[in-house]
């Protein structure tokens, strides 16, 4: 590091390397896409780098760590140093990649969580309905595609896990009371139906995206699974649910689209 004429500081590449715990080689890069170029050069033509450029190096590094692309943190740099609107709109986008990582991490935390429990709960676990589980999740993802397993993602972490556990708990109060009125031959106009169909829409309804254009494709991939993978589905929801049987399920939710079709009742 040697002062100008000035008493300014200037450091040489390999100083500025040592200093900052940054490669020359980084540094090579750097200024041939124009990200940190050294401000001088001696006679002799070796880069001389100032104290401007060992502050733009520490912005670039901080802005790194934070996710942004040497592209990104190159835009949100070369403009004026009191205009933030760049960086806050590059760091908004960050925050929403980071947030639909961190939903889609705990969809597969709670898938391996659930395969575990499945597990570690049989005395002798039956392969075949792990390996049923696991086929299971890779129909899920031939109906579902990532763009909408993202939209459930972030409308499960939005709701939060609290809010997802009591839907549950809903689910399978409605279910349950559903199937005691269908097995007792309730007509599907019964108020006790309709009361319980009104719920169950009202439940299906909040956990919706929001977006009309998304819900319709939920909608519809919802529906070719069922279509195609039915029996599989009811099979393993009766597994989990000790009181449901696996024709039940189908059953159901034809109880549940007579009753909605139903004519109210004058």
């Amino acid at each position: 590091m040697t002062p100008n004429d000035e008493g300014e500081r200037r450091w040489s590449i390999g100083e500025l390397a040592k200093a900052t715990g940054v490669t020359i080689r980084t540094l090579y890069h750097y200024e041939e896409i124009g990200l940190v170029p050294a401000s001088e050069r001696t006679t002799s033509g070796h880069r001389r780098y100032t104290e401007a450029d060992l502050r733009r190096l520490y912005r670039v590094r901080a802005l790194r760590g934070l996710g942004l692309t040497l592209e990104e943190i190159g835009r949100v740099l070369d403009r004026s140093s009191d205009d933030l609107g760049a960086l806050r709109a590059l760091l908004g986008a960050q925050l929403a990649e980071l947030d639909l990582q961190a939903a889609r991490i705990e969809q597969l935390r709670e898938r391996i969580g659930g395969l575990m429990t499945m597990l570690d709960q049989a005395v002798m676990p039956n392969p075949e309905r792990v390996m049923a589980a696991l086929e299971l999740h890779s129909v899920y993802e031939s109906y579902f595609d990532q763009e909408l397993r993202d939209h459930l993602a972030r409308r499960r972490a939005e709701l939060g896990q609290v809010r997802m556990d009591d839907y549950r708990t809903e689910m399978l109060t409605l279910l349950r009371e559903a199937r005691r009125l269908m097995l007792a031959g309730t007509p599907v106009d019964d108020p006790q139906v309709q009361e319980v169909a009104t719920r169950w829409e009202a439940m299906t309804t909040s956990l919706q995206v929001g977006d009309q254009e998304v819900d319709e494709q939920l909608m519809d991939a919802g529906m070719e699974l069922w279509r195609r993978a039915g029996p599989q589905l009811s099979a393993e929801m009766s597994r989990q649910i000790d009181w449901l049987e696996a024709d039940d399920l189908p059953a159901l939710m034809e109880y549940f689209r007579r009753a909605r079709q139903a004519p109210e009742a004058p």
